[in-house]
């Protein structure tokens, strides 16, 4: 019977411990200011417009969930894709994104606003008014031209990510097995100088290794990383960052601000689509088919019905988070989700932007202080933008 009762106050009390921290982490999220360096809802309304000032049915964003989950400023990714690279679409492209924001900001001025400095941020922050920070996903837009850099950080740009899928006429790509440049080509080390002398935050995420090891020797101010995760949990994936390359980026001053896509968190995912491709083949073999759109349809349906994609959770982010603090200290790690940008991949726990609390309650459950945390959501972030910044004004 006394065995009973312990058993019993035991649950008990980790009840109460569970619904504490969910109260605490409640109140972290809605008190602290958060940020995320990488949300694409521009280019998911470019193909669907929706007012997301107010309560969506589709995507991972909407004011209403933002405001629930506590963010308050959400980089707006303004997304070239590489197919439009050296052409005139690629500038044009990037202007009909930042458009968008401006529409949503001119259609819901009481809970928008654009935000081109840290100043601007903390401002709408003390307003309660989302800041929509804006970062160039894919430097194709700059067309070869210094000055573009100078118009579109006119227009709003904080951050560019150099490259996308495909070697641009700045840098190679993680995702290209063509290496163009072994690097940063010589325009994208003038591409980097500039944006150092203008206070734009330089992007690492999608770049080659070399290119990223061009970056760190050519950039004067701290560089980010806007949405990538640990290469530790998925050995074979440039797109993620090595270990060596998060500590050279710390030792800059930098942060990398975790990708939530399960393929950028755990093998299983990573690997998932590759499998079935691998089937598939083997399965047109097998059976002496010749491949169609038709076959492949039945084909993967019948897979996935099989073979249920390995979704990510809450804990696997927390592991990459836990990961870099070891490995380079909890100043240099933040937050880049990917919403509205990584389809259904995303971990169970945190599928939209209603979810941050959950992510604070996994750190408050891991030991992290409240001013730790506080860093992951946005300061360290706030740090390097802040550098950058200053780095701009002194030069």
């Amino acid at each position: 019977m006394k065995a009973l009762f312990a058993a019993v106050s035991l649950l008990a009390v980790a009840a109460c411990s569970d619904a504490d921290v969910k109260k605490d982490a409640e109140r972290i999220a809605h008190d602290s200011l958060i940020t995320d360096t990488h949300i694409d809802v521009p280019y998911r309304l470019a193909a669907e417009w929706e007012d997301v000032s107010n309560a969506t049915t589709k995507g991972d964003f909407d004011y209403p969930r933002a405001v629930a989950g506590g963010l308050n400023a959400p980089f707006m990714s303004i997304y070239t894709p590489a197919q439009y690279d050296g052409t005139p679409k690629a500038k044009t492209h990037a202007e009909e994104m930042i458009a968008i924001v401006e529409r949503m900001v001119a259609d819901a001025p009481d809970k928008f606003r654009i935000a081109k400095s840290v100043a601007d941020v903390e401002t709408a922050f003390k307003d309660g008014v989302i800041a929509l920070p804006l970062g160039m996903e894919n430097g194709s837009p700059i067309s070869g031209d210094l000055q573009n850099l100078d118009y579109f950080y006119e227009r709003g740009i904080r951050y560019i990510t150099l490259a996308h899928s495909k070697a641009n006429d700045i840098s190679d790509s993680s995702y290209d097995v063509e290496r163009r440049w072994h690097g940063l080509s010589d325009f994208g080390r003038d591409v980097v100088r500039r944006m150092n002398e203008l206070g734009i935050m330089v992007d690492v995420s999608h770049i080659s290794d070399e290119a990223f090891w061009d970056v760190m020797k050519t950039s004067e101010a701290p560089v980010i990383a806007s949405h990538s995760s640990a290469r530790y949990f998925t050995p074979d994936f440039e797109r993620n960052m090595a270990d060596d390359m998060i500590k050279a980026l710390a030792e800059k001053g930098g942060v990398i601000q975790i990708n939530y896509g399960s393929s950028f968190l755990t093998e299983a995912a990573n690997k998932y689509r590759p499998k079935m491709e691998e089937a598939y083949q083997a399965y047109l073999a097998s059976n002496k088919l010749a491949p169609s759109e038709e076959v492949k349809t039945s084909f993967e349906a019948d897979y996935t019905a099989s073979h249920p994609y390995p979704y990510a959770n809450l804990d696997n982010v927390l592991d990459h988070i836990d990961h870099v603090v070891k490995i380079a200290g909890v100043d240099h790690v933040g937050i880049g989700s990917d919403y509205d940008g990584v389809g259904d991949s995303l971990p169970d726990g945190l599928k939209d932007v209603s979810s941050y609390p959950n992510l604070v309650a996994g750190l408050l459950k891991r030991g992290y202080s409240e001013a730790d945390i506080q860093k992951i959501l946005s300061g360290n972030l706030i740090r390097v933008w802040r550098a950058v910044e200053d780095y701009a004004a002194s030069h």
